[in-house]
């Protein structure tokens, strides 16, 4: 006959653990002996053993009253149907460690890789981080909306890049959104290039090249704008009065 300590001991659980097998009836309490003590038999031994392993191998508590007193063949559906369980949990904790890795590839996360590319690019020609940030959520919500033409839109974004006049005009961006003041200088500055570049773009037939039928997304990349800086709303009053209008694809009014 065993103690409780015992008995912890040899099934290799704690004193604790036998208590609460007893607390949620898994576990029968033995009668104190005479004095005062709880004895257990082999029969207690078993039990415990077979308890612990059950719950070591993921089933849950509610579950493994029903699985010690069932027969082989009820058993068995039992085991199969946890095992089942189990196999689908390993599978979604496995994706759960891939995405939880790819945390280290920053931007790689949530982006293609070809739109990775073109964020380093910008990153290159002096663009600041807090602009890119921006950039990097206006993306986001464009691949999340349209994942294969994000990656045919990125050669022809690439390629604007060798324009001395869009570098400029991330340069500029960058710089204003360090200062403050909607009457900054920048403001004009920027709303100069963007003209001048919708006006160039018009020019050689190539002004609309994100056509989709859907407006939605690039109405979230303005409210985007518009939340990033206040002097946004008032950088697209001045393409307005100018006769343009939107950021990405920038259009007639």
């Amino acid at each position: 006959m065993l103690t409780i300590g015992q008995l912890a001991a040899y099934a290799g659980v704690t004193v604790r653990a036998v208590r609460h097998y007893h607390q949620i009836g898994l576990l029968p309490e033995p009668e104190r002996d005479a004095s005062g003590y709880r004895k257990y038999d082999a029969s207690a031994v078993v039990t415990l053993i077979k308890i612990r392993t059950l719950a070591d191998a993921g089933v849950p508590r509610a579950q493994i009253g029903p699985m010690l007193e069932a027969d082989p063949a009820t058993l068995a559906e039992t085991v199969k149907r946890i095992d089942g369980h189990l196999s689908n949990e390993i599978d979604r904790l496995t994706a759960s460690r891939k995405q939880i890795s790819q945390l280290a590839a920053g931007d790689g996360l949530v982006l293609p890789p070809e739109v990775v590319a073109y964020l380093d690019r910008l990153r290159a020609i002096g663009t600041s981080e807090r602009m890119l940030a921006g950039e990097r959520d206006g993306w986001i919500v464009l691949a999340a909306r349209w994942p294969g033409k994000v990656i045919e839109w990125i050669p022809d974004k690439i390629a604007q890049l060798e324009d001395p006049r869009v570098v400029r005009l991330y340069q500029v961006l960058s710089a204003l959104m360090e200062t403050e003041g909607l009457d900054d200088p920048l403001v004009v500055e920027a709303v100069d290039l963007m003209v001048e570049l919708a006006e160039s773009a018009e020019a050689a037939g190539d002004l609309y090249p994100y056509e989709t039928g859907d407006d939605t997304p690039f109405a979230l990349l303005d409210d985007l704008a518009d939340v990033a800086d206040e002097r946004a709303e008032r950088m697209r009053e001045l393409m307005r009065e100018r006769g343009w209008d939107g950021w990405l694809r920038t259009r007639r009014v």
